[in-house]
């Protein structure tokens, strides 16, 4: 009579025992060991102190003994600067990358041959060799502009005679306006060759896609 209670009882404790068994394993195994430099010896313990917090260190599991995680030491300021920089690098190599990639496409999708993407850039083209062509009068028009005026001053100095001051400030601004479109001249030529070339890259893009599968 007496030895079913006290079955019933055990069985009672070691139900409430194995969650609290089971716990402690799942503990135990969770538990790490942590490796690290300092002074130049190494150093392991189951606790980070506050000097080893930025330290590179190996993390080890207490249950089996091996590694399971590798952390870095924690980053100078310069060293966190460079890696945003280079992330950010990264991102707008990326960005950039899928931009050409939606160009790319858009081009294919827009122009049903060759030909038509030829005619394309060539309006382009165009338009730029009149831009310099009519720069290039307009530079032409203020170099005669300033050499008149500049014959009219030494004329007036010649003469024993003082230059006038608008004639002066006339001589001024001409050479500043023809010193400004021989850059802007320069810079429309520069214009100019890169659309030889961007044409150039964009047939190449342009036929690479146009491929089909399995030529050659």
């Amino acid at each position: 009579m007496n030895r079913i209670p006290s079955l019933t009882a055990a069985a009672v404790l070691l139900a409430l025992a194995l969650p609290f068994a089971a716990g402690a394993q799942e503990q135990t195994a969770k538990k790490k060991l942590y490796c690290w430099n300092e002074g130049g010896r190494k150093v392991c313990g189951d606790a980070l102190p506050a000097t080893a917090v930025d330290s590179a260190r190996t993390e080890i599991s207490s249950r089996s003994g091996l590694p399971v995680g590798q952390v870095g030491r924690a980053l100078t300021p310069e060293e966190r600067i460079a890696a945003d920089q280079a992330a950010r690098a990264a991102r707008s190599a990326a960005m950039a990358e899928e931009a050409k990639k939606r160009r790319d496409h858009a081009m294919a999708e827009s122009y049903s041959t060759e030909e038509e993407l030829r005619n394309s850039f060539q309006e382009r083209i165009i338009l730029l060799d009149e831009t310099v062509k009519a720069s290039r009068l307009g530079i032409e028009g203020r170099r005669q502009t300033l050499l008149s005026l500049l014959r009219k001053a030494g004329e007036a100095e010649l003469g024993n005679k003082p230059v006038d001051k608008s004639l002066a400030d006339n001589i001024r601004h001409q050479h500043d306006e023809l010193l400004r479109q021989q850059d802007l001249l320069k810079q429309q030529l520069v214009e100019r060759s890169l659309a030889d070339e961007d044409l150039a890259t964009a047939l190449l893009r342009y036929q690479s896609m146009r491929k089909r599968p399995g030529q050659g």
